[in-house]
């Protein structure tokens, strides 16, 4: 085939000599963008030679610590992060930038320009997590910086006081329990109205709430408690409730896991208009069917719900599988329950990892007599799920969401997500003290000892 003219030049002497010289003012300028970089940042990779180098501060994320050397001198900082816990983290500087959330086992680097000397704070930005440990103070120093500062880890070993640790692991443990004051999940009566409707009065305000001994926190609460008052009624029951929003911004309640009509469903602006600070609301609906249900805000959710507004909502009796045999145990027809516990799992926002509003040793013991029967109901509030162990009682879980299950199943230990409800039945079989609590080990036990999502049985002979 005959090339055409632009093809005959471009295959020419001339035209292979013109492309030559095009690749080689691209090289050109490329070596001189190399260069201006080279210069720029100099032989060590950080800035150009004579400049100040940028220091390097390794960082330990865990639950719920922040590990480094935080004592630096003055100058361009970076920061190594690296996520060494189970779930994700981020590091941030307080009125400065910050990592992306990080996935357990992944890194980030972090630069925060030129530090000058004087006090900072880093802490975790998720929610719940700087209130559970994850803040630390930074001391940058008068001098020129440079080298790394020691990472998480050089200063173990031989130096870790291991006796201390003990010490105060068993200390924390026997502290419980604690008193503090306030108490949430109390059951809030109802006015009963001429036609027989029940009445309901909440107040949403942000409170005074001791989580753990000394630990006072300004939680979001209704009627001055965390979880918030219990309501329970019958199947068929006309319900009121009357919000009044005593908060510094609006608010709704959403009844999840409740039958509402649409208008009632708690979603403004949605479904209705948002309770403005100072403004009442009432809602009104008939309790249609059983349900093991919860109530909280929706607006601003991630917010308002971690940081205490929420509750427990029970209607009529979710059925026991009584007279069953399961996986060869028989559950007896006249069996009758000792207790009934709304046990609410929290793990974010001002309130923490928590079992109804408090921390370990402030959380409740609870006390029964051996051949006891025991119904729980596991409501998460929190941002995380939580696997709950007993010791040494199996559970039966009887229902999800309130929602009886055709076949029940024992389990020893119950993966509790966000939103979801778990009812289970077991019998106190054994005398003893016996822990309950979540299986992360990290939302239980810390460097200083025992806290968060941990109680116990104390059972009777």
């Amino acid at each position: 085939m005959t090339p055409t003219r632009d093809e005959a030049r471009d295959l020419s002497p001339a035209g292979a000599f013109d492309k030559f010289l095009i690749v080689v003012a691209i090289m050109g300028a490329a070596v001189a963008i190399l260069a201006a970089i080279v210069a720029f940042r100099g032989d060590g990779g950080g800035v150009a030679a004579g400049d100040v180098p940028t220091q390097t501060v390794n960082v330990s994320l865990t639950e719920f610590a922040i590990q480094g050397d935080f004592e630096i001198e003055s100058g361009p900082t970076r920061f190594e992060v690296s996520n060494d816990g189970s779930v994700a983290h981020n590091l941030t500087l307080e009125d400065g930038p910050s990592t992306p959330d990080l996935n357990a086992g992944a890194t980030a680097s972090l630069d925060v320009g030129s530090l000058s000397p004087g006090s900072y704070v880093i802490f975790c930005s998720i929610a719940g997590h700087r209130e559970a440990g994850m803040e630390a103070a930074l001391t940058v120093t008068e001098g020129a910086g440079g080298g790394e500062a020691a990472g998480p880890g050089d200063d173990q070993g031989d130096d870790v006081d291991w006796a201390n640790l003990d010490r105060m692991m068993t200390e924390s443990i026997l502290a419980f329990p604690a008193e503090t004051e306030g108490r949430g999940n109390q059951l809030l009566e109802p006015e009963i109205l001429a036609d027989g409707t029940k009445e309901f009065h909440l107040t949403a305000a942000i409170t005074p709430w001791e989580v753990s001994p000394g630990n006072v926190v300004d939680a979001w609460t209704y009627n001055g408690m965390v979880p918030g008052p219990m309501i329970q009624v019958d199947v068929g029951d006309q319900v009121r409730v009357v919000l009044d929003n005593q908060l510094p911004m609006g608010t709704d309640i959403h009844w999840h896991g409740i039958a509402t009509p649409n208008n009632m469903d708690g979603v403004a602006p949605l479904t209705q208009p948002l309770i403005e600070s100072g403004e009442t609301f009432v809602y009104e609906f008939e309790a249609r069917r059983s349900a093991i249900g919860m109530y909280h805000a929706h607006h601003h959710g991630q917010m308002q719900v971690p940081n205490g507004l929420f509750a427990v909502f029970i209607i009529g009796e979710t059925p026991i599988p009584r007279g069953q045999t399961v996986s060869g145990v028989e559950i007896p027809e006249d069996m009758e329950v000792a207790q009934e516990i709304p046990m609410v799992l929290n793990d974010a926002g001002v309130i923490g990892l928590s079992l109804n509003g408090k921390s370990f040793p402030a959380t409740e013991p609870y006390v029964g007599k051996v051949g006891d029967w025991v119904v729980a109901h596991y409501y998460n509030e929190g941002l995380q799920i939580h696997p709950m162990h007993q010791h040494q009682f199996p559970q039966l879980v009887f229902a999800k969401d309130g929602i009886p299950l055709d076949q029940p199943y024992w389990a020893d230990t119950v993966n509790v997500a966000p939103g979801e409800r778990y009812s289970v039945l077991y019998q106190l079989s054994d005398p003893g003290v016996w822990v309950w609590h979540c299986h992360i080990l990290t939302h239980v036990e810390r460097e200083e000892g025992m806290f968060g999502m941990v109680t116990a049985w104390i059972v009777e002979e």
